[in-house]
């Protein structure tokens, strides 16, 4: 799996700025057209939602005929093309995480879901996760399928060989902040030359712009990619490659890096779990997770919606709610590695039991915690393709051995470049 869900995000900021980040919904309005209340149909991807509790979801809403379709390539334009004509919109729709925001300006092509039952859910779910779905003038329209809380992988018997702290509450608090966290990487790498701390700067870059509550343009629709949160995000994702632990990892080498104990670390989502395992199960019990330095971050999540053209809003929210549930969130948790939305799922067995992969520890204890205070920040249409010019430059630094400094203003240049195109102030 050398794509992994961390790298295929990545991937996807690029391609946004390539594509110049195309109108969610243009084209004009879907033609009018009845549709069949009691036939609704169901999109999302592979791995977006549990198989299991989709199927039971037909069982359960046994009145109705649910159609699913999983679909492949390119689901962002797959759903557009079937939003511009009612009878080939689907009734209910999953939206990733990385598009959302470029739906939120065209919000009437989808169902407040306030008006069909969310707003009686809402407290149940984490409010900053409902945040990125919400319009300005306070429309829900997509309910949070998953998130990413980070956190710091690290291999326990590479950290024992540094003489570093082993025990996850131990590295929390000793790896608290990044100068911290890089001052052990200095210690682990000298220990263990082969080893580095990071598999690239732009994954740091990412955590430390996620842990804030500003990223690249404001609520005003004015770029601020230049201002001093950005700069010190860029000053700290610097700071390993000059410190030489940096594995420069921006390939599709990083399976055999995590396999071959390249890599004593890794900071990413709970889901990243998966990928690590599936890379290197020879790893088994090696692994342990601790708190990601300088505070919670996210990476990653999606959302259930309902196109204005579903045949039956109401019964499909019922839907929604049903297989978003707590009890099925966990569900999708062991199934699919999807995070869940409602902290009431963290207390069920699904996620508090011990995981073998990272030596029996109860890694929600970890994860939990980060899930709860996550920051709020507005993230604009426009983001992905505007932050995209920052993980280039700093790929240019790894690569080519660009000077730090000449990176960051070509970023921010090109960076207000794209802006402008895009219609950012």
């Amino acid at each position: 799996m050398d794509l992994s869900r961390r790298r295929f995000l990545q991937a996807a900021v690029l391609t946004a700025a390539a594509a110049g980040a195309t109108a969610a919904c243009g084209g004009g309005s879907g033609s009018s057209g009845a549709k069949d209340s009691k036939n609704l149909t169901l999109w999302y991807w592979s791995g977006g939602l549990s198989d299991k509790v989709v199927a039971d979801a037909k069982k359960h809403f046994s009145d109705i005929s649910l159609k699913t379709s999983v679909v492949g390539g390119d689901f962002k334009t797959k759903l557009l093309t079937g939003l511009r004509a009612a009878q080939s919109a689907p009734d209910i729709t999953g939206i990733k995480g990385e598009d959302i925001a470029s739906f939120l300006p065209n919000a009437d092509r989808f169902v407040d879901l306030k008006t069909v039952g969310a707003d009686k859910l809402v407290p149940q779910y984490l409010s900053w996760k409902l945040k990125q779905a919400t319009t300005q003038d306070g429309k829900l329209i997509g309910f949070p399928i998953d998130i990413g809380p980070c956190a710091t992988f690290y291999r326990e018997d590479l950290f024992a060989q540094a003489g570093l702290p082993t025990d996850p509450t131990e590295v929390s608090a000793q790896l608290a902040t990044w100068d911290d966290y890089f001052k052990a990487g200095v210690e682990l790498h000298k220990a263990v030359p082969k080893t580095f701390l990071v598999n690239n700067i732009g994954s740091v870059f990412t955590m430390v712009v996620g842990q804030g509550t500003q990223r690249f343009i404001d609520e005003d629709g004015k770029f601020i990619g230049d201002q001093d949160h950005i700069r010190a995000a860029w000053t700290t994702a610097v700071k390993p490659y000059t410190l030489g632990i940096d594995a420069k990892i921006n390939d599709n080498t990083w399976n055999a890096a995590i396999s071959g104990g390249t890599l004593g670390t890794e900071i990413g989502a709970a889901w990243h779990a998966l990928d690590i395992s599936n890379a290197a199960p020879g790893t088994k019990g090696k692994w342990r997770v601790a708190s990601l330095p300088g505070g919670p971050s996210n990476l990653g999540g999606s959302f259930l919606a309902i196109p204005a053209t579903s045949g039956n809003p109401e019964e499909a929210f019922k839907i929604i709610s049903w297989i978003l549930g707590p009890e099925n969130q966990a569900r999708g948790f062991t199934d699919a590695a999807l995070f869940p939305t409602a902290p009431a799922a963290y207390k069920l067995p699904a996620l508090t039991g011990g995981d073998a992969f990272f030596g029996g520890q109860k890694t929600i204890e970890i994860f939990g915690p980060a899930a709860e205070k996550i920051p709020a920040a507005y993230e604009a249409p426009a983001d992905a393709a505007v932050s995209a010019p920052f993980y280039s430059e700093l790929t240019s630094i790894e690569a080519k051995g660009k000077d730090p400094d000449e990176a960051w203003k070509d970023a921010v240049a090109q960076a207000k470049q794209i802006a402008q195109r895009q219609g950012v102030k």
